[in-house]
């Protein structure tokens, strides 16, 4: 397991790395927020352990930030800020759990184990999307339908398993150039119209229900029609 910490506090921080190392775990630190965050956005971390008064950028603002790169990575805060409206103003920009200083750091070990322990369990379902008879391995990166296996490109795999991560809410042309084609992808040609109709030919062709939708003006979406 990796974690992060961000924490301003260099002898508390130090504290509390030396016991998660003790405990088996590797974890790095970030003084401030702006740390914290290009630490957070050049590694994978299984767990974020944030302060919330912090140079550069507040514990609130960086779980917003986080949240909005990373919708699963647990988040947990740790702080003397002990109001209600402080612990709803950190659930509400999207932390997991929330620990007032000053604390056991025993007691931060086992909320952090049970973090880390439901993130694994629900990375370990979601190998596998499903929608109808389709399935999606994440792991394998094998689409079947019905049983049938279904020979994808790469570029049509990975437009699919964007589809099916939004499956029921419709995605733009644009959101789908910025996650499946580069940034700088041309949005005037007609190639994510040629990969659509390639999906739906190997997807939807004899099979019912239909799963990939056009709505006109706005994108596409998978739903079962």
């Amino acid at each position: 397991m990796k974690l992060l910490l961000v924490e301003d506090e260099p002898k508390l921080a130090s504290f509390i790395q030396k016991g998660f190392q003790n405990e088996g775990y590797e974890l790095d630190v970030a003084y401030d927020g702006q740390m914290g965050l290009s630490l957070f956005r050049q590694n994978s971390y299984d767990l974020i352990v944030l302060d919330v008064n912090l140079p550069h950028i507040n514990g609130f603002a960086l779980c917003q930030l986080i949240r909005a790169d990373n919708a699963r990575v647990p988040v947990l805060m740790l702080t003397a800020l002990d109001s209600l409206e402080d612990k709803t103003q950190g659930f509400e920009a999207g932390a997991d759990d929330y620990l007032v200083k000053p604390f056991k750091f025993q007691e931060l070990l086992l909320r952090a184990r049970a973090l880390t322990k439901r993130n694994a369990d629900a990375s370990a379902v979601k190998r596998t999307l499903r929608m109808a008879d389709l399935e999606l391995n994440l792991e394998s990166k094998t689409v079947t339908r019905a049983g049938q296996r279904i020979d994808l490109t790469a570029k049509e795999y990975a437009l699919l398993e964007h589809l099916l991560l939004h499956r029921g809410k419709i995605v733009s042309r644009v959101d789908i150039t910025e996650k499946v084609w580069e940034l700088d992808f041309d949005t005037n040609t007609n190639v994510i119209d040629v990969y659509i109709s390639h999906l739906r030919r190997k997807l939807d062709k004899g099979h019912e229900p239909k799963l990939i939708h056009t709505v006109v003006g706005m994108g596409y979406v998978m739903r079962e029609e």
